[in-house]
């Protein structure tokens, strides 16, 4: 019995996207599919605005076992008007293709901001805290987590929000340019791939909303949630 997954990631061209691709491309043992807004030339990857629902790019959903979705606006200072269409118009349309075309499991890239309104509280941040995201890009990942639940729960489709942590563009070391709260929120590369691969592979989750940050000493997020439900084992710490 083949051990192979199909995989599709959306945004492949983006920070994240770009770095799951490639830890994955490494393994062997996937099929990928990729889709980006703008391939840049890259000629294994298809290109498609999720933001317009087509049945172009919704057939790629076809017996897919993963949506690895990393496409969106991922800066916390974008307009409405950009996040109304890629983070939640797209959003959607990755979902009901997901249903359409009998993807088993979306795992959908949520943000830290979806919790940015703790920043200044003396409290733990579990997944079940009541959220409190910090600007209007934290409540559109919010409403994002939201919709999973709504398709996880109408429709039986898996679905795992990562609420992820600070995972800066290229080399992704931590320093004292993150400040506190950055530092402390940080997901070094190897670390991600691994909360992301093993959203992949695991068995029997209907719906969870998980942390996704490194062992980093003395951060506010808890991860015990995380590695209960997919045997996580973060690897680093912004500290040490």
């Amino acid at each position: 019995m083949s051990t192979r997954k199909k995989v599709l990631i959306t945004g492949t061209k983006g920070n994240l996207g770009d770095k799951i691709r490639r830890h994955l491309e490494a393994k062997g043992n996937y099929d990928l599919v990729l889709l980006s807004r703008n391939p840049r030339g890259d000629s294994a990857i298809i290109q498609a605005d999720l933001s317009v629902y087509q049945e172009s790019w919704a057939e790629h959903f076809s017996g897919v076992d993963a949506v690895v979705h990393m496409a969106a606006d991922p800066s916390p200072r974008a307009s409405w008007e950009s996040l109304a269409k890629l983070n939640m118009d797209l959003l959607l349309n990755v979902f009901e293709a997901g249903v359409a075309k009998g993807a088993k499991r979306i795992i959908f890239a949520s943000s830290n901001h979806t919790m940015g309104g703790y920043r200044d509280e003396d409290v733990v941040l579990t997944p079940d805290l009541a959220p409190k995201p910090g600007n209007p890009y934290g409540a559109t990942k919010l409403m994002g987590e939201r919709i999973g639940k709504s398709f996880a729960d109408r429709h039986g489709l898996s679905v795992i929000c990562l609420r992820i942590g600070w995972t800066q563009r290229g080399e992704n070391l931590p320093g004292d340019h993150m400040g506190e709260w950055g530092r402390k929120m940080w997901l070094s590369d190897r670390d991600y791939c691994q909360v992301v691969e093993k959203s992949i592979l695991v068995e029997n989750v209907q719906f969870a909303v998980l942390n996704a940050m490194s062992n980093n000493k003395g951060m506010k997020w808890e991860l015990s949630e995380t590695q209960n439900v997919l045997g996580y084992a973060p690897q680093d710490d912004a500290y040490a």
